[in-house]
């Protein structure tokens, strides 16, 4: 199928740097940080956070693994070493990733005084925006709609 977008189909070698990123996916220490993330990590801001998972503890090294794997991987897309329409067909928690920490992100960067933090996941995640509502407007907003309603009662706004 080729693409809408960039008007190519992946090359062999960005398909199978995707499917190596499938794999680390898969790592057990990497599941259980993903799976950790997205049952606990819901800041509303940095205090929240370092609440969760402050750095230095086994939940701040969770939520670093989180960070950084989706931040590495954002950051092949960036570069053109993965296939833009290809990952954004076949991937989707990396939006997940970003929407939790969407809310605490700028706080952060100040805090640790790292104005690039996480700056690859977060262009790619602007990308992912604008591709996805020009082929399925509304489904932003409705993925939204769905995440907040997986918030725990006690960790709304």
């Amino acid at each position: 199928m080729q693409s809408k977008t960039t008007g190519t189909n992946p090359t062999h070698e960005q398909a199978h740097l995707q499917l190596q990123l499938f794999e680390e996916r898969r790592e057990t220490r990497l599941r259980e940080a993903r799976d950790w993330y997205f049952k606990n990590y819901f800041p509303n801001n940095m205090e929240d956070s370092m609440r969760i998972a402050a750095p230095g503890t086994d939940n701040g090294a969770l939520v670093m693994m989180v960070f950084s794997y989706w931040d590495q991987a954002c950051a092949l897309l960036n570069y053109g070493l993965l296939h833009e329409d290809l990952f954004f067909e076949t991937t989707g928690e990396f939006f997940g990733v970003w929407e939790r920490v969407r809310p605490v992100i700028q706080e952060g960067r100040k805090m640790f005084s790292n104005p690039a933090f996480l700056a690859h996941l977060e262009k790619a995640v602007k990308r992912f925006e604008e591709w996805s509502e020009s082929r399925s407007p509304g489904q932003i907003a409705a993925m939204r709609k769905f995440m907040e309603q997986m918030r725990p009662k006690t960790a709304k706004v």
